[in-house]
């Protein structure tokens, strides 16, 4: 019997003004590179939500929208519920034009140019441009350090804590125990909480994503003031449709975010075919989501697979989420600069670095993508690696 959904058939994006392909030369200088970088996939979306978003195509008025209505935020409610065993207030959720910007909203009410926002290091590189952006001090504890965290949630001027849940770029899943021990410190330190959790819906088998508004509920998470904010085009890659939604505890806080949201910011109409998206993805999606995580799967295991022959001193395993291969290589000894050098130029892939997360010695390999490309990915670093080290 034939596979329901093909990830094997290459889609040329080339020309399509997409980021990863065509927009490759403004990070690495060099255009033709076969990219592995940005955080979208080489699929084409789940044939339910293509199917949803021809019928309001065809439908041909595109006139002011609104996010508030029922189909919209039922769909959300349906998609915690069947997904994560979890009953979400829909009167809490908020909507916007993507996490990100939903990030920078909460941090210009929550905090004042020169406080202390918290996050877990390494650090996507749009929590640190958001941050930084505003004039905040970035504020990094490595992953795992409680020490760490406590010591920079106990700063009086330390005022948001910003988790990436699951974590970007390790691909880590934080556990219920380590989520609750976080809410209770922010409570304790009056931190506010955002929880990104964009990358939720790519939790690999063996691991379970617990959204925030549980261990809020439980813990208080900074006396009331937290926020989740996600989407659904991170795991049916729709990122250009935009879009995102949050949920955020406090109603005052909540009412502020919509008015900045409706007047300040202008956004009052989202953008008609991402709710579309979004409600075909969480109420038809599920088979085709629960099918592009067990290929991306594969395709993190033949990246450990190869890894294990070729660079065995790395001793990597994949991530417990996401399709981002984190791979630590300070083991191999080779510097940064000549890595990159002889990816580019002779290898001819684009490789996200490490220093882009405050990760010097990592690299990022993107491998939501056919198997075909994932294999010319992992060989090419696998004789970069090995070329720079021969010439130490």
């Amino acid at each position: 019997m034939a596979a329901l959904y093909d990830f094997d058939t290459a889609i040329d994006r080339r020309g399509t003004w997409c980021i990863q392909w065509d927009g490759v030369a403004d990070r690495f200088g060099v255009d033709g590179l076969l990219p592995f970088t940005i955080s979208d996939m080489d699929f084409a979306t789940a044939p339910e939500v293509l199917a949803a978003l021809r019928d309001r195509l065809d439908h041909g008025v595109f006139g002011y929208t609104t996010w508030q209505q029922d189909d919209f935020r039922s769909a959300v409610a349906h998609w915690y519920a069947t997904r994560y065993g979890t009953e979400i207030d829909t009167g809490q959720l908020v909507y916007g034009p993507s996490v990100l910007n939903q990030l920078s909203q909460l941090l210009q009410m929550w905090t004042g140019e020169g406080d202390g926002v918290v996050v877990h290091t390494p650090t996507y590189d749009g929590f640190r441009k958001a941050i930084t952006g505003l004039g905040r001090e970035l504020r990094g504890v490595p992953v795992g350090d409680e020490e760490a965290l406590v010591r920079e949630l106990a700063r009086p001027d330390a005022k948001v804590l910003v988790l990436c849940s699951p974590h970007n770029p390790t691909g880590r899943v934080w556990t219920a125990d380590e989520l609750t021990r976080m809410a209770e410190l922010a409570e304790r330190y009056g931190v506010a909480v955002v929880s990104d959790e964009i990358h939720a819906d790519f939790v690999h088998e063996g691991y379970v994503h617990v959204p925030w508004t549980r261990v809020a509920g439980e813990a208080g998470g900074g006396g009331g003031r937290w926020a989740l904010i996600s989407s659904g085009s991170k795991a049916f890659n729709f990122p250009a449709l935009t879009g995102s939604y949050g949920l955020i505890g406090d109603p005052a806080d909540r009412a502020e975010f919509l008015r900045r949201m409706e007047t300040a910011e202008g956004l009052a109409s989202p953008a008609v075919l991402s709710l579309t998206a979004h409600i075909a993805a969480y109420r038809e999606g599920g088979p085709w989501l629960d099918a592009v995580r067990a290929y991306v799967a594969g395709n993190l295991g033949h990246v450990a697979e190869r890894l294990s022959a070729g660079l065995p001193e790395l001793g990597w395993e994949p991530p417990q989420a996401g399709y981002l291969a984190w791979i630590d290589l300070r083991a191999a000894g080779v510097d940064d600069a000549e890595l990159q050098r002889v990816l580019v130029e002779r290898e001819r892939v684009a490789i996200m670095g490490g220093a882009v997360y405050g990760a010097p010695g990592f690299v990022r390999l993107n491998v939501g993508c056919p198997r075909v490309k994932v294999e010319r990915g992992v060989e090419a670093l696998i004789r970069a690696v090995r070329a720079v080290r021969s010439v130490r």
